[in-house]
């Protein structure tokens, strides 16, 4: 469609929206979070002090293109190690992208030369040019005291609470954002919240000022892709409009084109979901965009969503956007 697209989040929600949108437009920058502390990334950041590749690792194998060339690579950057020695557990695209951080020392350099290995259709940016810490406010740790708000520190922890998370904060509270990033959303024409971990993924972008800002003031179209069902721990027992309702605490000054959400997952809930649309200023779509099982996005039902929203098709237009391939 030769669109400028934007898509912020991390994960494998991420990298089910960077799928389907590798099928809409070339024309794509990943906007990634830079705040995993668990696994690979973890040890790789704290041994070395770079950046946690996973999530951007995850990305570039989303763009990759379906010829044997893309899939080959796709699954060389995602194989993971075996074992129990001291590469066990270690994604080799993790490896590869901190290895070439150590060679440039300039991540977004790194990034491009990965990206242009593996052919990605768009590129991939970190949100920030350092490592970030989540630092997450949760009550009903306790069950003597439901409602006491304690902190839940990393991003590992975070995403498997027992408790209900309230709020989060990063640390460093004023993160430098990559000029890069802020440059791509200025200059889009669509920007993509989501889907993703809601507290862990796709809302920190929002807590970097620069970035932020950048996300205020944008001329470009915004839409929020919502989760198919909620992530156990993090968002456990949130309802479609919860999810917005939290996105709105964070960014009361944010205001977005278009909502959309699975027919299926939205569950006879529609009207609370349009109200709390509403306070975002955005319209409600509704799709098929779940795979069979209804928990994962099938990337060609959402590319056909995207596509049809960015086409102005169902543009505003509250209610259901027949299936198209």
């Amino acid at each position: 469609m030769g669109l400028k697209v934007v898509a912020l989040g991390g994960g494998h929600g991420l990298a089910a929206s960077l799928a389907a949108l590798r099928r809409v437009t070339p024309d794509i920058t990943a906007i990634v979070t830079v705040a995993d502390d668990g696994g690979s990334s973890g040890r790789l950041r704290r041994e070395f002090g770079v950046l946690p590749p996973g999530d951007l690792r995850m990305a570039l194998a989303a763009l990759c293109g379906d010829d044997s060339w893309g899939e080959t690579w796709s699954r060389v950057v995602q194989h993971r190690f075996g074992g129990s020695g001291e590469l066990a557990g270690h994604a080799l695209g993790n490896l590869l992208l901190a290895g070439m951080w150590d060679l440039f020392g300039d991540p977004v350099a790194g990034l491009d030369l990965v990206g242009r290995l593996l052919r990605v259709t768009g590129r991939v940016l970190p949100m920030a040019a350092v490592p970030l810490e989540i630092v997450a406010y949760v009550s009903g740790l306790d069950p003597l005291a439901p409602e006491v708000v304690r902190e839940v520190r990393g991003q590992a922890a975070v995403a498997v609470t027992s408790g209900r998370v309230r709020s989060i904060t990063l640390e460093p509270f004023d993160p430098p954002a990559v000029p890069e990033a802020v440059d791509a959303v200025l200059a889009a024409d669509w920007v993509v919240f989501g889907p993703g971990s809601w507290f862990t993924s796709v809302l920190p972008h929002l807590l970097v000022p620069s970035l932020a800002t950048a996300l205020a003031g944008t001329k470009a179209r915004r839409l929020v892709a919502l989760n198919l069902v909620p992530q156990p721990g993090e968002t456990e027992g949130f309802s479609p409009h919860r999810h917005l309702e939290v996105l709105t605490d964070h960014a009361p000054s944010l205001t977005v084109d278009v909502v959309l959400a699975d027919a299926g997952a939205v569950g006879g809930a529609e009207n609370e979901l349009k109200q709390a649309a509403g306070l975002l200023h955005a319209s409600l779509v509704l799709s098929d965009v779940a795979a069979a099982d209804g928990v994962k996005h099938d990337p060609v039902r959402l590319a056909a969503a995207y596509r049809r929203v960015f086409g102005g098709v169902s543009d505003l237009i509250v209610g259901v956007v027949p299936q198209w391939r």
